[in-house]
């Protein structure tokens, strides 16, 4: 281009440059409405809450005297539940506050995602964390099997201790986010982070080399494991989100939840092996304990894992016992729909019977006699 193109060029820029800013003023005072619009949402929805809590209360100190429920007061009670799960589908479009574990990590910073496909966005990319971390781990500790080399040790142990410190302040922002990721499998990561900083500082000596070889077999196995479970707890999650029976930000875990049970057969015995090798891992570090070159850090990831594997075995049991149970009532409740079914069926046989007796006499008299 000639000088007298490259004015026309920035003739046209500057037009262009003065629409650019009147879209940022207007994107500045529409920020500055929805801070407002924020501020008010939350100080209703607190109102809201404080006067159903008043309502509440009134409500308890009328069954506490006796006073006999009327039609008003059930109807009043339904209309409360509904408000409730009204509230909380709006508190989900508001940002929230963080927890202790994020303000002490991150600050206050407002890590609240407000539009749903950036909060489905970050979950799956949350997953797809987990899935690489732990191909990638999978390889490391293969190496780490016919390698003796201490630095490729070292990076395994590190990339463990940054993966599970990774995935605890991205599980905090999940939950703040509307995930119902809760209990033993935060925990779960928080000890694990705690045994990985203890393995990074362990030093090279004899009772490390012992357990070397156990430890990355088992990084191996629970890194195929957890490969297998994401397949199988990502494909139920799509099937139950579909049908609505799951919330959209429900995410794969390490062990597994109610929900997770057709064609769980399969998982079922690998699961059981993990955390049998973690028990085995346990024993194995106690008996390396008595070794004269033995440092601390044996002793403390004995008992680490061991209560790793007891947590597992105690959530994976109640689990399991809980699904009985609903299944035993399930089969009974379905044989209480059966009986009560056979019996109308059957009171239904008999009034089609009778039905065609009277019929069957009515026609009877409508014949004239010969």
């Amino acid at each position: 281009m000639d000088i007298e193109e490259c004015m026309k060029e920035w003739q046209d820029l500057l037009t262009d440059y003065k629409r650019l800013e009147t879209i940022n003023k207007d994107y500045a005072t529409k920020l500055e409405e929805v801070g407002e619009l924020q501020a008010a949402c939350v100080k209703e929805l607190n109102h809201q809450r404080y006067r159903m809590s008043v309502i509440n209360g009134a409500l308890k100190r009328l069954e506490k005297k006796g006073l006999t429920k009327d039609e008003r007061v059930a109807n009043l009670e339904k209309e409360i539940m509904k408000r409730k799960a009204m509230l909380h589908e709006i508190e989900a479009t508001l940002p929230k506050q963080n927890s202790l574990y994020l303000r002490i990590i991150l600050g206050n910073v407002n890590v609240s995602i407000l539009n749903k496909n950036d909060k489905f966005k970050y979950k799956d990319e949350y997953e797809k964390f987990k899935l690489i971390l732990s191909a990638i781990a999978f390889v490391l500790a293969v190496a780490n099997l016919y390698i003796n080399f201490r630095p490729l040790q070292l990076i395994l142990i590190f990339l463990l201790v940054w993966y599970y410190c990774t995935l605890t302040i991205r599980e905090s922002i999940l939950k703040v986010n509307g995930s119902r990721i809760k209990g033993w499998w935060r925990m779960h990561h928080f000890i694990s982070t705690v045994v990985a900083g203890i393995l990074l500082i362990w030093p090279q000596n004899t009772p490390w080399n012992e357990f070397r070889h156990t430890f990355m077999w088992f990084i191996a196995y629970i890194s195929v494991v957890q490969y297998m479970q994401f397949r199988y707890q990502s494909g139920v999650l799509y099937r139950l989100k579909a049908l609505g029976a799951r919330h959209n930000m429900d995410i794969t875990i390490e062990g597994f939840h109610s929900w997770m049970w057709r064609g769980l057969s399969y998982l079922l015995p690998f699961l059981f092996g993990g955390y049998i090798f973690q028990l085995y891992i346990a024993y194995t570090l106690y008996h390396i304990s008595y070794h004269p070159e033995a440092t601390w850090q044996v002793s403390y990831l004995a008992v680490l894992f061991l209560i790793l594997h007891s947590c597992n075995m105690y959530t994976i049991l109640q689990v399991l016992k809980k699904k009985g149970k609903s299944g035993l009532k399930l089969r009974y409740r379905l044989r209480a729909i059966a009986y009560r079914l056979s019996n109308e069926i059957a009171v239904l046989v008999c009034l089609d019977c009778l039905h065609k007796l009277h019929r069957t006499w009515s026609l009877k008299q409508l014949v004239p006699k010969t």
